[in-house]
């Protein structure tokens, strides 16, 4: 049977921009990017981003800015139940994420699997 499989989770993105706005937007754009390649890839099958924040903020003029953002990623897997259909498609989550480079990612939720 077919599952969708979402988690939720945030992770940090490290830049220099000159506001905090800008700095929220080109984080957002960063993960944007990888998270579009990851669909186009067939690697995940929907994505949101929720919000950005500024998580540190500069301490010095040419340091960066350091900003949560917040996300949902699901993908598809096949499985016999909703359980294994959990784990598999967390680790589906956790393969991708990492090979597209997003970093210090913290999942806020479990995964959770739903019949498509």
């Amino acid at each position: 049977m077919e599952y969708a499989v979402a988690r939720d989770g945030t992770t940090l993105v490290t830049l220099h921009e000159g506001t905090d706005t800008t700095a929220c937007d080109a984080a957002t754009a960063e993960l944007t990017a990888n998270l579009e390649s990851l669909e186009s890839e067939g690697r995940i099958a929907d994505w949101t981003i929720e919000n950005a924040e500024v998580y540190e903020h500069p301490t010095a003029p040419f340091d960066p800015y350091t900003i949560t953002v917040a996300f949902t990623v699901t993908v598809t897997v096949e499985a016999d139940d909703a359980d294994t259909a959990s784990e598999v498609g967390a680790s589906a989550i956790d393969d991708a994420l990492e090979n597209a480079d997003v970093d210090a990612v913290t999942y806020t939720s479990a995964p959770a699997a739903s019949a498509t």
